[in-house]
């Protein structure tokens, strides 16, 4: 949250010098009105023993100098790595993820549009100071809601964040509780909101897990928005800012999504990253540097990426089981399964599969009920599950017929 000021640098440099401007940097000559004076950084806390990461894979998890972090699938949400995945640590700019997705979820609802224009008060406004992230929204001025969530995600905007909470909910308390509900509705057990910026209060808390799940939401359901995430600058009220994601400058495969730094939250870093039909999000909270944030997750996606592999147990069209049908006009209905269904698994470890149908199936029976699934285990674990549907109508039969079958029934035939 903190913010420097700096002269645009070129991208070669911030890649040969392995990392990008930190979340306190501006990439642009910065106006009169703003101060050229830098802010030493924070000497870094000293290291204390790195949590033991869990995984599947032979041979362990990669030794992370995080706090927490976590490796996870994106199809399935399975945890494929992780180190204290559920403790509630503050989360810096990541709580921006919530911030930019009830945006996003209000533009696809209708709620909000894209050319809406969004009021800067007092409050929102942001001084030119050197200890918050600013997108430089100008004192009781205006700017569309696209702008703003431009400036939410890729400049990591306190005064956007702000400005549009007051702009959806009236105050950024009331903006906390919508919050703290889409939370609550996407089973983030382990975080509690209190404002739209990450700014420090004890009461201000998530977790890698939690922010996993809505990294995985934003990917999912904000489809038409989630390329701002990519996005490498942005340039607003004369200022260029970049954004502070070094892996967008050095990886092709990720595209997406927030950096984090205060000196509660040390440096955080939410990742996706697409390679080969497989989409992987990592988490790293409270590690030392910015450079650490980006090396970490480096590490977390190449080794992700060489240990686990797709694998499709059941093919779409492909009849499972036979399942047995009670009072219908036929005794029986082919099942299998309602939609492609893939898994991530460890490499070169094979998958099972197990059915379950439900008991006493009585017609009628729809084509494309559930009833049953299928469970995938690996390695003797489950990995996995999927729906069981109907592939055909079976219509109840006639009052004669069930009278038969009743008695066939009563006799355990």
């Amino acid at each position: 949250m903190q913010r420097n000021t700096l002269s645009f640098l070129p991208v070669v440099f911030a890649i040969a010098a392995g990392v990008l401007v930190p979340d306190s940097v501006s990439f642009a000559v910065t106006p009169a009105t703003k101060p050229a004076s830098q802010k030493k950084p924070a000497a870094e806390a000293p290291a204390s023993a790195p949590p033991a990461g869990q995984t599947a894979v032979a041979g362990g998890a990669p030794t992370l100098p995080a706090k927490a972090w976590l490796l996870m699938d994106f199809d399935s949400g399975e945890l494929l790595a992780s180190a204290n995945p559920d403790e509630a640590l503050p989360p810096a700019s990541l709580t921006k993820m919530m911030t930019s997705f009830l945006v996003e979820q209000a533009l696809r609802s209708g709620k909000l549009k894209k050319d809406d224009l969004v009021s800067v008060s007092q409050n929102a406004w942001c001084r030119g100071s050197s200890t918050e992230s600013c997108m430089y929204l100008p004192l009781n001025g205006q700017a569309t809601v696209i702008d703003i969530l431009r400036g939410i995600i890729i400049q990591s905007g306190n005064d956007a964040s702000k400005a549009i909470a007051e702009h959806m909910a009236g105050s950024e308390e009331g903006f906390a509780k919508l919050m703290n509900a889409e939370a609550k509705r996407l089973g983030m057990t382990h975080t509690n909101f209190v404002n739209a910026t990450g700014l420090p209060d004890p009461e201000h808390k998530s977790s890698a897990r939690d922010l996993a799940n809505l990294a995985r939401a934003i990917v999912r359901d904000s489809s038409d928005y989630y390329p701002i995430y990519a996005e490498r600058e942005f340039k607003y009220n004369g200022i260029k800012q970049g954004n502070r994601n070094a892996l967008l400058y050095t990886d092709p495969s990720v595209d997406g999504l927030k950096t984090g730094h205060t000196q509660e939250a040390g440096y955080c870093l939410v990742t996706s990253s697409k390679r080969n039909g497989m989409r992987l999000i990592t988490v790293i909270l409270n590690t030392t540097s910015m450079k650490a944030r980006a090396d970490e997750t480096r590490t977390l996606l190449g080794w992700g990426f060489a240990n686990f592999e797709k694998a499709t147990p059941i093919q779409p069209d492909a009849v499972v089981t036979s399942a047995k049908v009670s009072f219908g006009k036929a005794d029986t209905v082919a099942a299998g399964l309602g939609s492609p269904w893939s898994l991530t698994v460890p490499r070169g470890q094979q998958v099972r599969t197990t059915v379950q149908v439900k008991p006493d199936l009585e017609a009628p029976v729809a084509k494309g009920t559930v009833i049953g699934k299928v469970i995938a285990e690996s390695n003797g674990k489950p990995v996995g599950e999927t729906p069981l549907v109907a592939q055909a109508d079976v219509e109840r039969s006639g009052w004669l017929r069930r009278m038969w079958q009743h008695v066939l029934k009563w006799f355990g035939k």
